[in-house]
């Protein structure tokens, strides 16, 4: 499935090779993948659009390096097998950079890095600390950085792992789960601002650990596309540098999310 940018400006037809800002030859159009469900950072719209804070950045990217970008929807689970399989050229997923999965792909530097935290339901008791969580039911998505790290910390709860977030949060509205572990933002604008999540809210402390969380989210492309990950990183200077990226976050966030 494939979305085309739009408002980029046509490239022509006989065009082989396009500059980057980088100033090294690129592709005229790079695919780039994305999971399509983890709003508000990538989602579909009612008509099968995709939509979200990390689509209007990548428009600004693309735009940056001179390529026309096409979208395809991928299962998180086959995010990474999808990029080393050659069905896109890059992922722009909320993909954090992590020692793991840089031994399997290489990454731009980060583009946004929020903090985790877990929400409970308001009338809970529930304290977030390995006694605190012992006896409760905590949900996240399946091979993330969050399920890794409720492994690694809280190994006596009973974990559930969902292959998206909108999954748990329909368990935790409907009472199947006891708590929900993620980001900020996503749990924020995806759950606790939206009707179900009226009743929750976040506890506990915010969990930065770079060896679960990494450096924040970066592009991921496959090793040795060195000249395709450079390009990102300077289109992702120039926004920074220039407003644009200020503007995207605020319209999607009111705020800053890229982070220390």
């Amino acid at each position: 499935m494939k979305f085309a940018i739009t408002g980029l400006a046509a490239l022509a037809c006989s065009a082989l090779l396009a500059v980057s800002s980088a100033g090294a030859e690129l592709p005229a159009e790079i695919t780039i993948g994305t999971e399509g469900a983890y709003p508000p950072f990538n989602y579909l719209d009612q008509d099968g659009t995709v939509k979200g804070f990390e689509i209007d950045l990548a428009d600004a990217l693309c735009e940056r390096m001179n390529v026309e970008c096409t979208y395809v929807v991928q299962d998180w689970d086959g995010i990474i097998p999808g990029l080393m399989a050659d069905k896109y050229d890059a992922i722009i997923a909320s993909l954090y950079i992590t020692e793991e999965r840089k031994e399997k792909i290489d990454f731009s530097q980060k583009y946004y890095q929020v903090p985790a935290r877990f929400v409970v339901p308001k009338e809970s008791d529930i304290e977030i600390t390995a006694e605190g969580l012992a006896d409760i039911v905590v949900g996240t998505q399946r091979a993330t950085s969050f399920e890794r790290f409720m492994r690694d910390n809280f190994p006596d709860v009973e974990l559930r792992v969902y292959g998206t977030f909108d999954e748990a949060y329909l368990d935790l509205a409907s009472g199947r789960l006891d708590a929900v572990m993620g980001d900020v933002v996503a749990l924020s604008d995806g759950f606790l601002k939206t009707p179900d999540g009226a009743e929750f809210e976040f506890r506990g402390p915010s969990f930065t650990g770079e060896e679960w969380f990494g450096a924040g989210a970066g592009v991921g492309v496959r090793k040795g596309e060195t000249e395709l990950r450079d390009a990102f990183n300077k289109a992702i200077q120039e926004v920074r540098a220039d407003g644009t990226y200020d503007r995207i976050s605020d319209k999607w966030f009111g705020f800053d999310v890229y982070g220390d």
